[in-house]
Formats: structure tokens, sequence, C-alpha cells
């Protein structure tokens, strides 16, 4: 027991962190699983931290009703920005979603000033947001969000979602209203990132405009492209590893970060469908059969 303690005192927060970075890649594999390259979920994550915590401070409304309606303002977010956006591909999407996340990040930061009232902390942040996350909480919703990939890899949602993926124009032809159902993965995709900012807020105790900027958007996608887009397991796989890393790295100062470009780049070369492969993991096991 004191092991587990002394473990638990030690590492506890970089555990939770790990948590919601998985929560955060499940966020963007809803978006690459459709094959939409979206950088939005910065955005989303910086609005639910945001919804959440002001209710929670001002409002002493109970932590899962200010968590889920702050991932529900992301999703309706998501959804006035995918109606414009969605129509774009490729580069244009990615640029477009990146300008939302800017657009989201100076609005914070000028939101005071703008209306007067002293609400969010403007540059400075919002701070006292009250420590309510665990980390059964996490994982509570990290085996729900599992259970639901499961089940939409197998339903035809997401069958709809593959076919979208691979051609758009050969899925219009089979009867798949791709608007719609590319719409419907880019909400659900705000929405669990809407769900990881605010249990993010209630676990640094604080919400600042910079940690929803550039940066954040280019970590998130990066834990799926390590991990790989072709089965939900390598998201989370990608987002454990790039949390756990710098932590490990904590010895090499400024320079850590290096290690986790150069992860990256040898994964990108190497395994250009991620550390999860399927089709590559179902020949090893059959050679190994086989032997």
């Amino acid at each position: 027991m004191n092991i587990f303690s002394d473990f638990w005192l030690t590492y506890g927060s970089v555990v939770q962190f790990v948590f919601i970075n998985m929560i955060l890649a499940v966020s963007i594999y809803f978006t690459l699983y459709t094959g939409m390259l979206s950088l939005a979920n910065a955005g989303f994550m910086a609005v639910g931290a945001y919804v959440s915590a002001l209710l929670t401070i001002h409002t002493g409304m109970p932590f899962a009703l200010s968590l889920l309606l702050g991932a529900l303002a992301a999703a309706l977010t998501g959804l006035l920005l995918g109606l414009p956006v969605l129509r774009l591909h490729d580069v244009y999407l990615a640029i477009a979603t990146l300008g939302f996340g800017e657009i989201v990040r100076i609005i914070a930061i000028n939101f005071d000033s703008i209306t007067g009232l002293d609400l969010v902390g403007g540059a400075q942040g919002l701070a006292g947001v009250p420590k309510l996350t665990t980390p059964e909480d996490l994982l509570f919703i990290l085996l729900l969000l599992s259970v639901l990939l499961v089940q939409m890899q197998r339903s035809r949602f997401g069958r709809a979602l593959a076919a979208i993926r691979s051609d758009e124009s050969v899925a219009a032809t089979m009867g798949i209203d791709v608007f719609r159902y590319k719409v419907l993965a880019f909400v659900l995709g705000a929405f669990v990132a809407g769900l990881a900012g605010g249990f993010s807020a209630h676990l640094t105790r604080f919400v600042g405009p910079n940690d929803y900027g550039f940066n954040a958007a280019v970590n998130i996608l990066s834990y799926a492209i390590l991990g790989g887009t072709l089965h939900w397991t390598g998201a989370l796989l990608g987002a454990a590893i790039l949390t756990i890393l710098p932590e490990a790295l904590r010895f090499m100062n400024e320079y850590r970060g290096i290690v986790n470009g150069i992860v990256l780049i040898l994964v990108i070369i190497y395994l250009p469908n991620g550390l999860v492969n399927p089709q590559w993991l179902g020949k090893i096991f059959r050679r190994k059969g086989a032997d």
C-alpha cells in the first residue's frame, strides 16, 4: 500500500494527464477516421474548459453537469463551425480549423476588455477553478469512449465514415449523405474535446488562453499520427507515449521536446500508418502461427 501511495504522489498527476490526452486523441480520431484533417480540437477544448469552469465557479453547479454543459457548448460550436467549413478539403480544411482555434484564443484574451466584465481573466487566464477531476472519472469516460468506438466501427455509422474516408464520391453514389455524416463526426469530436477541456480545467485549477493555441492543436494531431488512425487504440497509445516521454526525459530540460520530434519523424518514415496497424500486426501473428 505504501509503494502504491508513493507512486501516486509522484506520478498521479502524470497518469491523469495521460488519461485526458487519451480523451483528446479520441476526439481527433473521429475526424481523421472520416478522412478530415481538422485542427479545431484545441479550440473546442478551450470552449469546454471555459464553460465548465465558469459554471462551477459562479453557479456552484455539480461537476458532472458543468462538464456535460461545457462539452455540449463545444459540440454546438462544432456544429456552427462545421456547417460552413466542412465543404473544404485537405489543407484548406486544416487552415480554416486552425484559424478557428486562433479566433477562440484571441476572444478569450480580449473578452473581458470588450464586454467590460471580469469573467475569464484575459491573457492572465482564469484561476481558482476547483479541483474536482478524479482518475476514476477519467477512467470511466475512457472506458465509455472505448465501448462507443468498438460499437461505432461495427455500426452503419462507422461503416459510412470509413466509406467517406476511402472515397467521398463513391460513398455518395452508395446513398450515403456525405456532408451529414461529416458534420456528425465533427460535432462528436468537438463534444469529446470539450469534455477533455473540462477535465483539464478541473485538474490544473486554471484555464489560460495560450494553453489552447497552435502547439496544442499540433500535439493533439500528433497523438493520432504516432499511434495510427487505422484502429482507435492507436490514438490512445500515441497520446500515452507523447505524454509520458517528456516526463521521463525531464532531466533533458528544454531539449526533451526534441525526442518527441525525433520519435514522430521515425514513425512517419518507417511506420507511415502509425504504431498500431491492424494489417501489419495481423501478418506478424499469422507468421507466428505458421511457425
